[in-house]
Formats: C-alpha cells, structure tokens, sequence
C-alpha cells in the first residue's frame, strides 16, 4: 500500500436544526464579529434566519454580504472581502458559490498575499479567519474541501487548493435543503457522484479512505436521488443526500477530481452553465472514453449505483432524463463553433487532467464534446 495524508474539516455537526448552533459555535472560536456570505435567494428564503438568531443570542456582531451567485468571480470577491473588512470571523450558508467566496474571504481578511499568488496547489502563504461552513445543496462537498474556485476577469476557471481553506466547523441541517428546486436537485445530487467517482478512479492519490468514502457516498446518493426530485419533503432522503455529498466531498479533497470536472469548467466559465449541471453533461462520455483504463473499478461503483449488468456510462445516461436533468450541450446553447474553444479551455485545467486514468489529448475532450453537443 502506498504511502498517503488524508486532511479534513476539523468538526462536522449532522441533524435537522443545526445551523442554530452556528453562533455558539462562533464563540468558541473566539469570534466577537461575524462576517455572513451567502446569496440573496437564500436570505429571501429565510435560511438563515435560524443561524441570525443564534449569533444575536450568543451576543455577536453580524454583517451580511448577500452577493454571492453561480460561477463566483474575482469582482464578487473583491466586494465581499470590501464589505466584510470589519469582521473577525467568516460563516457562510449557502450553495457552493457562497462556501468558495467565504474561504477566500477568511484569507484575505487576514493575508496581504494577491489573490494570483494563491493560485493552484499549495501556495497559500499566509492563515485564515475562523471559518463556518453551512451548505443548503446536497452537492459540492465544499464545506469539507480545501478547495475554492472562482472565473476570472478573463472568464477562465482557476482554483486555489491550500489546507488553510478547510474550515473549522461544517454544519450539515437537511432542513435547510428541502426548498430546492428539482432541477437545482438533480443536478448537484449527480455532481456529488461525480466527486465520489472522481475520487475513487483518482490516478495520483487513491487511498483505501477516500475509497470508503466514495463507496458509502455513492450508496447514500444513488439511494436517494429519485426520492429527493420526486419527493422534495422528504427528510430522511435529504439527510441522506446531504450526508452523501459531504462523504464525496471528503473522499474528492484528498483524492482529486479529473476529466469531468477538466470538461466541465469551461462550459461554466463560457456559457455560465451551473457546475452540477455542466459536470452531468459531460459525464457519460467521460466515463466512455476512461473506461478501458478503469473498466474494474467501473464495474464495482455501477453495482452500487444501478445493480448488475449496467454499466456506469449507461447508467448515466438513463438517469439524467429520469430525474429532469438536459443531456445535450445544444440545450444550454452551445454550437459546433463553440466546441474548439471548449477543449482549448479543457486542457488547461492540468492539475485535473493528471489525475484521470486515461490521459486525454485535445483530440480527445474535442471528441467528447462532438459526442454531447
């Protein structure tokens, strides 16, 4: 067996009321002053009202920043970073969009280091705010991931991947995630098994923890999916997804996302495609095109997801339409003349390619973009 590190979030709190312990939380960590980033949505929403309540009551300073949206960019950073300046602690509830911002903002509220310097693996300098993540979708696995991505001003998908970005609590209430919309749903429920895949094919730092984890997120979600798009209410199948989703998040953080993931960012970066969705896209084409190289390891998540004799392609490409999901890139815009700039923009994104199991060429993701358009 090889030699690896596996890293997460110091303290995960599961059950239906939780983000009411996000103030005392706060405290404990020595917080006077929190800064809230979230989204207007989910402020319209009142999902996080309870955790208001809880920071009033445990005596704190509140400032909210509701400016978060899909694909985050270096402006909302920026205007986040700006309006939180005062605050000596970050919680954030949200989607994905928001925990990414937030980490960002720990950091920056308490390093002088560009934001272009932090860029890629490793090489965040300096520390963070106290961090509380609360995420209301079942998908990204943020709140458990060292991970943070943001479109640039060039409209390019970068990532800053440093420990320092795991956060110091994830608190997991499904009762914040039983207002999704079906279509918000599906989509981030397959991103969340697409992390778990990910993880478990990854070629650099496969371990036998991210292995478990995948397995067991992968039994969670692909358990509960239809439940959750058919039965929005229910709170056992929330749970489940939730859970699922942090148990891929943790598996994906330690054993890197590839192809997919590689394929998937420029459709959010070009065409604004949520990244659940643009990761479902593409995803059965990948799991083609990876197969000679992972063909056994395929065969046994299948199992877990659809029962014997399916394959996982296959399987994909059967679920998507099931659960109300598009499954062709004309559906969100995209035309043959679009396709070049696409696989240009996909074989940029080397820190992920080098971790799928079957190396891919521009030819390649050209020809799998073709396959999906």
């Amino acid at each position: 067996m090889q030699e690896f590190t596996f890293s997460t979030t110091g303290r995960i709190s599961f059950g239906a009321g939780t983000a009411g312990q996000v103030g005392a939380q706060a405290a404990e960590l020595g917080v006077k002053h929190v800064g809230l980033v979230t989204d207007r949505i989910v402020r319209d929403l009142g999902l996080i009202d309870t955790a208001q309540e809880s920071i009033a009551a445990a005596g704190l300073a509140l400032t909210i920043y509701d400016g978060t949206a899909p694909d985050p960019t270096e402006d909302m950073l920026d205007d986040a970073v700006q309006t939180l300046s005062g605050c000596d602690g970050i919680i954030s509830i949200g989607g994905g969009s928001s925990l990414d911002i937030a980490k960002l903002v720990a950091v920056r509220l308490r390093s002088t280091q560009p934001l272009t310097e932090m860029y890629g693996v490793g090489n965040v300098t300096g520390g963070r705010l106290p961090l509380i993540l609360v995420p209301t979708t079942a998908g990204t696995g943020s709140e458990v991931t060292p991970i943070s991505i943001l479109t640039t001003r060039s409209n390019e998908k970068m990532g800053v991947v440093s420990p320092v970005l795991l956060p110091d609590v994830a608190v997991l209430d499904p009762e914040l995630t039983l207002g999704l919309p079906r279509a918000v749903t599906a989509a981030t429920g397959v991103d969340a098994m697409v992390h778990a895949i990910e993880a478990y094919t990854s070629k650099l730092r496969k371990n036998p923890i991210s292995d478990a984890l995948a397995r067991e997120a992968l039994r969670l979600l692909g358990g509960n999916i239809r439940t959750v798009c058919d039965t929005p209410t229910d709170r056992d199948a929330r749970g489940a997804m939730l859970l699922g989703s942090c148990l891929a998040g943790q598996a994906f953080a330690n054993a890197p996302v590839a192809a997919v993931h590689a394929l998937a960012y420029p459709l959010g970066g070009q065409f604004h495609v949520p990244h659940g969705l643009s990761n479902c896209l593409v995803l059965p084409e990948v799991l083609a095109f990876n197969a000679p190289q992972a063909a056994d390891m395929y065969a046994e998540l299948a199992e877990i997801l659809f029962g014997t004799g399916v394959t996982l392609a296959d399987g994909f490409r059967k679920l998507a339409p099931e659960i109300g999901l598009v499954t062709t890139l004309r559906d969100v815009g995209v035309t043959q003349d679009d396709l070049h700039g696409l696989a240009t923009d996909a074989m940029k994104q080397t820190r992920l390619l080098v971790n799928n199991p079957r190396p891919m060429t521009y030819e390649d993701a050209l020809a799998i973009y073709q396959a999906v358009l």
